[in-house]
């Protein structure tokens, strides 16, 4: 559809408005850029006067009396400025001084030119439902382990394997599961692997390929849905004509990240060697990582022993004995396929009294595989209970161990009654004696450990005297014959609150339902209120001139420069967009809006843009975005922000700089291939004849 003439109205970029609209606009970028948090103070009897109030009509708990009296003046909070709530507050300054009104809303969140927010948002997050639940069937790190088998000792046909293997799967279910699954997956491998001094081989290419075949299936990438929708595109038709660039990306890639980028031995060994793992572990069934503490203290030992062996096989065991739930990960694998297969068939015939909306087969695919997930659940409800009761238990009883240890060491003065058992000084001696080759006191037996739990009990209750202090209530019940739900149910009646409800009931639902919360918790529910609100900002730039203002300029140079500086600019701009223009979703939804002024312009010379030049321009966009996601910024892409996070917990900080330094060669030779490609595909399948849109 043409813009009005109106919209190609340059001339209202002078008014002060305008302007205004562009700055915020900048400005709000370089905030999801770089996000920061807004210190607020507020005096404190505002601060506790809204805590009585909240405590009175049982909202929150009892607020803490301040220690002898004593406060500050004063209460610090941080708001956060960030890709959530950056854009939101845009879009609330632009409303207060009239910059943008209900018809800029309204473009921004139900549609306008043929994209249609709402739709698109509902689409994704439906299948991302799906995917997602796939992954927490096991099913991604099952095959990734069988991948690791079918390597064995070769370090270099291992990462061609995996190469091989991350570029399948992403296909079909886009980056983000690629992401959860396979960046854990790569931590743990590298870190019990002695031969591999660093990760950045494994992880980068894992992302790289992750996002480049993102970009075959409309379905796979929110960014290939604005586009696909702006330019009335059907999904059979977008996938044949992405799928050459991308492929052949794929296959040169591999070599120059082997024998070029990531060339040193010591990144990809000739050969790899993996720690052995016991038997005995492998023996043991493995655990829904989904349950609550159904690892016990397995997490924090990681944690503790992140650089000696018992880590080491902690982490082992991760990778060499996966958790597979086969049922749920063939139902999941049946229902994303034949809904994919729907969606390609209806997009394919088009209605003629309108398009349907794709959300319309993804949405009740999701709630059937909502279903299956509450249903295998409840099912299975008394097995997941008895896991994570044991595994809390487990884990409190570590966390008293090593308080204990980490305690001044008790004299045989202090000793419980020599009439006890337990109590004999040999037995406390245990305490002070170290081993002779650590630093490491021994571990007490666990008679010991459970006769020190009720002195530390009358000291506090808790382990530790910090915010991360835990209670004792499952350890008192071990070891004193008091339930941890027998304690809570005897002090429930004076406590109860809505914050103490829904965290009992989220609790439960966790042990209830663990793939059901798992997935849902994991689903990027953040890029709805984010997309809406860069719609929206976009939206102004379109009817305060700005967008016109790009299409001219854009226009300018494809004139000078023919359908190959087409392709080579808009590659170029759109990569670079993505670290500078509110990610990769940010970036698609400006130049969608770019291109469509610009054909709106053409039409209002009266003159016409070649269906070639057309097309390499709308496709060498897609490359971009998609490929943008990993250039020089964690924030071109949400799932660089998902995939930073992971190694971080994993122990495996990526600095900024290292993100930027080591992905400019792989994006470099992935747009220098994909963008060739591009030009022999449109110049072979492409035609002069004028675009005329569909």
């Amino acid at each position: 559809m043409a813009e009005p003439a109106n919209k190609l109205d340059t001339s209202i970029i002078n008014e002060w408005r305008s302007i205004v609209t562009l700055i915020v606009f900048v400005f709000t970028n370089i905030n999801v850029l770089f996000p920061f948090h807004i210190p607020i103070y507020l005096p404190r009897y505002l601060s506790d006067a809204a805590a009585d109030l909240f405590a009175a009509l049982k909202v929150a708990p009892l607020r803490r009396k301040h220690l002898n009296g004593a406060s500050k003046t004063f209460v610090r909070f941080s708001f956060p400025m960030n890709f959530v709530t950056a854009p939101l507050i845009a879009d609330l300054f632009l409303l207060a001084i009239s910059a943008i009104g209900r018809d800029e809303v309204r473009g921004g969140t139900l549609g306008a030119d043929h994209i249609s927010p709402l739709d698109i948002m509902l689409f994704f997050i439906t299948l991302a439902y799906i995917a997602i639940s796939i992954d927490a069937s096991g099913v991604i790190r099952w095959l990734a382990y069988k991948v690791l088998l079918w390597g064995g000792n070769s370090g270099r046909r291992l990462f061609l394997y995996l190469y091989m293997f991350f570029a399948l799967l992403g296909c079909f279910i886009g980056n983000d599961p690629i992401i959860l699954s396979g960046t854990p997956f790569l931590a743990y491998m590298t870190r019990v692997s002695s031969n591999i001094k660093h990760p950045r081989a494994w992880i980068f290419t894992q992302f790289a390929v992750a996002n480049i075949v993102s970009a075959i299936l409309v379905s796979s990438n929110p960014t290939n849905l604005v586009l696909a929708g702006a330019f009335q595109i059907r999904f059979i038709d977008y996938t044949v004509n992405m799928i050459v660039p991308v492929v052949i990306t794929v296959v040169v890639l591999f070599p120059i990240l082997l024998y070029v980028i990531f060339r040193q031995e010591t990144l990809i060994p000739r050969t790899i060697t993996l720690h052995e793992l016991p038997e005995e572990i492998r023996a043991k069934k493995p655990k829904n990582p989904c349950i609550p503490y159904a690892r016990g203290a397995a997490e924090e030992e990681e944690e503790i022993h992140a650089d000696d062996e018992k880590g080491q096989l902690l982490e082992l065991a991760e990778i060499m004995h996966p958790f597979l739930d086969k049922k749920s990960a063939i139902f999941g694998t049946f229902i994303i396929a034949v809904t994919l297969i729907v969606v390609l068939v209806l997009n394919a015939v088009k209605p003629t009294d309108g398009e349907l909306p794709v959300f319309w087969v993804t949405l009740p695919a999701a709630v059937v595989m909502f279903l299956w997930d509450i249903s295998v659940g409840w099912l299975g409800r008394k097995e997941t209970r008895e896991i994570a009761h044991n595994g809390r238990r487990e884990l409190e009883n570590g966390r008293t161990e090593r308080a204990v240890l980490a305690s001044p060491a008790p004299s045989v003065d202090c000793a419980l009654p020599e009439s006890h058992p337990q109590t004999r000084p040999r037995d406390l001696a245990r305490f002070q004696k170290p081993n002779a080759d650590t630093a490491n006191p021994t571990l007490p037996t666990q008679p010991a450990v459970d006769h020190a739990i009720p002195a530390l009990a009358e000291k506090g209750g808790a382990l530790g005297d910090g915010p991360g202090a835990r209670p004792l209530d499952g350890v008192l019940g071990n070891g004193n014959g008091v339930d941890v739900e027998q304690r809570r149910a005897t002090t429930s009646q004076d406590k109860t609150t809505l914050v103490s409800l829904v965290s009992d009931a989220w609790a439960w639902s966790r042990e209830t339902f663990p793939t059901a919360t798992s997935v849902l918790s994991l689903l990027p529910l953040a890029l709805v209120p984010f997309a809406f609100a860069m719609f929206v900002l976009v939206q102004a730039l379109v009817t305060k001139g700005w967008v016109p203002v790009f299409a001219y300029g854009w226009d300018h140079w494809v004139n000078r420069t023919g359908t190959i500086g087409a392709i080579g600019g808009m590659g170029f701009v759109s990569v670079v967009l993505c670290n500078f223009a509110g990610t990769n979703i940010g970036t698609t939804i400006l130049i969608c809006r770019v291109l469509q002024a610009w054909q709106a312009i053409h039409e209002q010379n009266g003159t016409t843009i070649s269906n070639r030049t057309f097309w390499a321009t709308v496709y060498s966009m897609a490359l971009g975005v998609n490929y943008g996601a990993f250039s020089t910024a964690f924030s071109g892409s949400l799932a660089g922000l998902l995939w930073r996070d992971i190694l971080g917990r994993k122990h495996i900080h990526v600095r900024a700089r290292d993100f930027a330094r080591f992905n400019i060669p792989i994006i470099a030779a992935s747009m220098v291939v994909g963008c060739a490609v591009l030009i022999g595909e449109v110049y072979i399948t492409r035609d002069t004849q004028p675009y005329v849109p569909l």
